[in-house]
Parts: structure tokens; sequence; C-alpha cells
């Protein structure tokens, strides 16, 4: 029986610097995506967050599971700088893991430098 087209979470299964972004998305790999990311060790991810979502410990969950391998996490939270709240700041330095908000653009070229710089830096992109 003929299955049809299988719709999978977005996923890249490599690190790569983010080539350009606006137009609510990114463009990394020779490739573009529409919405928010999640750049991580194990790949970059599609992550289902806007500019009005609240910055929770659960909506990070990806981040804290591959806590072992980050050092940094940079944090754009969009056009606005947003602090991160607490309880978001005590579960990630509960893994080690040291946060750093601002605004997407600036973390976009942050995390472009330390990767290329060999490391241990997770990015959370809110799309812009």
């Amino acid at each position: 029986m003929a299955k049809g087209i299988e719709i999978r979470s977005a996923h890249f299964p490599g690190r790569a610097p983010i080539e350009a972004y606006g137009n609510g998305g990114f463009r990394f790999a020779d490739m573009s995506h529409r919405g928010s990311l999640l750049c991580l060790p194990s790949g970059i991810y599609g992550w289902d967050m806007t500019m009005e979502d609240a910055l929770t410990p659960a909506n990070f969950q990806r981040v804290l599971e591959e806590a072992t391998q980050i050092e940094v996490l940079l944090v754009g939270t969009g056009t606005e700088l947003r602090p991160l709240p607490a309880e978001l700041k005590a579960a990630l330095r509960a893994k080690q893991i040291s946060s750093d908000p601002m605004s997407t653009g600036a973390a976009v070229r942050t995390f472009n430098i330390m990767l290329a710089e060999s490391r241990a830096v997770a990015a959370a992109l809110i799309a812009v």
C-alpha cells in the first residue's frame, strides 16, 4: 500500500554555521528553514518557539538532554533582548551550561565565531 508523504520534524544531522537569518527563518548548509532553530552538538533542529512564547525549561528540554556536550548556550531572543527567567537559568546551571541571552542577530554572529573556534557551543535561535 502506498504511503504518501511522510512529514518529519526538521533536523540537519551536523554542525553548520548560520549563513543568513530574517524573514521568519534561517539559511545554513545550503538549505533554508522557516521558523526557530536549536543548534546543538547532535545537529540543527526545528524549534517550535516564537518571540511571544515563554522561555521555560520545558522549551529547552532538548538542550538539557545534550548538556554534557555543551558549555555555552547562546539564546537568540528575537529582535529584543529578553532576560532568561530564573527557573531556566537554574536548570541550565544545574547542567553546567553557561547561558547568554541576546538578540537573534547577535546570537547568530557569536555562534558562528564560537563554532569556527571548535567551542562546545549551542544556540537557541528564535526566528525574526
